[in-house]
């Protein structure tokens, strides 16, 4: 481990996410989709930008006819440049955005009606990329620029989830399953603003929010673990800090820090209310609500105990935060990148 920390001191100097979550696709049968078209005074799109939905179930039918390689050659370019560019943001890096964007490009899945997720590619539309809770993304959109002229075969939605994928691996967190074939949507598709999570919401809120997008509370748990990467800025969210030391290994260290570090709730410089502890960390009151709740309790204390036990729940339900609202055929196989360590 000692050389694996070794060798990540070199690719990034610690520091930065944000908030997570984000964008929109989508519905249902074809009845439900001239519905949802109806209702929202939008024109049928063409089928080909569209892309194809499972019939009878809404789902998006992803398309895909590149080879695992070829995104591992994307991977390559991503980790290459996040270590060619580690002086962002004060040496933060740009993992953590990265991570930030590939969860607001999926978090807005909508499991009642199939809606939302990272298959239309819609962050690249400016209704969408505006979104307040999207601010700072633009620096992780700016990033794939040159990612996407270097490979323009590949999908917005690919692009993004890819990205994030690339960053929580580089991080030194778990692997994560990854499959190809989303398709670029339609302007006129771009989901409304308002689906990203609310920073100051209590256990109960934070509990319904990921029931939409279909989510149990050990994947809530696991989830919102990533906050051990980054820092906020309260020049797009309104909070400052960081949530722990570490802010550029993915690690278990933000439950621990939950459950042991002496939290005072104040009011920031922004007027919002943030947890703060001596040693310069903070938690936002979405953070909190996990102590608070017994259920949440028992799986921060289980994921601060065991951190293998947390890579393994979280590599599940991103890959399950990525994937919502998208059917996979059979000929689209799972892809296990290998990290730019291991090709060495």
């Amino acid at each position: 481990m000692s050389a694996i920390r070794s060798t990540f001191s070199r690719t990034f100097n610690k520091r930065s996410l944000y908030l997570l979550t984000g964008a929109t696709a989508v519905v249902g049968t074809a009845a439900a989709y001239n519905e949802y078209q109806n209702n929202n005074k939008r024109n049928r799109p063409n089928p080909k930008v569209w892309g194809t939905l499972a019939a009878g179930t809404g789902l998006h039918i992803a398309e895909c006819q590149k080879k695992p390689e070829d995104y591992q050659k994307v991977y390559n370019a991503i980790a290459t440049k996040l270590r060619d560019e580690d002086e962002y943001d004060n040496y933060i890096g740009y993992g953590p955005v990265l991570l930030r964007l590939a969860w607001h490009v999926s978090g807005t899945f909508e499991k009642k009606d199939n809606s939302g997720g990272s298959f239309g590619g819609t962050y690249r539309f400016k209704k969408e990329m505006e979104d307040p809770s999207n601010k700072g993304l633009q620096n992780g959109f700016k990033f794939l620029s040159s990612i996407q002229e270097q490979f323009p075969w590949i999908s917005h939605g690919d692009l993004y989830t890819l990205a994030g994928v690339t960053a929580i691996q580089e991080m030194q967190g778990p692997k994560i399953p990854w499959r190809a074939g989303r398709v670029d949507q339609t302007e006129d598709l771009t989901p409304d603003n308002g689906r990203l999570p609310d920073a100051k919401g209590d256990a109960t809120y934070v509990r319904n929010f990921y029931k939409r997008m279909n989510f149990e509370d050990r994947e809530v748990v696991a989830l919102l673990g990533a906050h051990s990467l980054g820092k906020t800025h309260y020049e797009n969210s309104g909070f400052e800090g960081p949530w722990g030391a570490a802010t550029n290994v993915f690690s278990n260290e933000y439950f621990n820090n939950l459950i042991n570090e002496k939290w005072e709730f104040v009011k920031n410089e922004a007027g919002n209310m943030q947890y703060n502890s001596d040693k310069g960390f903070m938690m936002l009151p979405a953070d909190m609500a996990l102590v608070q709740d017994p259920k949440y309790l028992k799986i921060v204390k289980e994921f601060a105990k065991d951190q293998d036990a947390f890579f393994n729940e979280f590599g599940k339900a991103f890959t399950k935060l990525i994937e919502n609202g998208i059917e996979f055929p059979k000929n689209i196989k799972t892809t296990v990148f290998k990290t730019l360590d291991e090709q060495e």
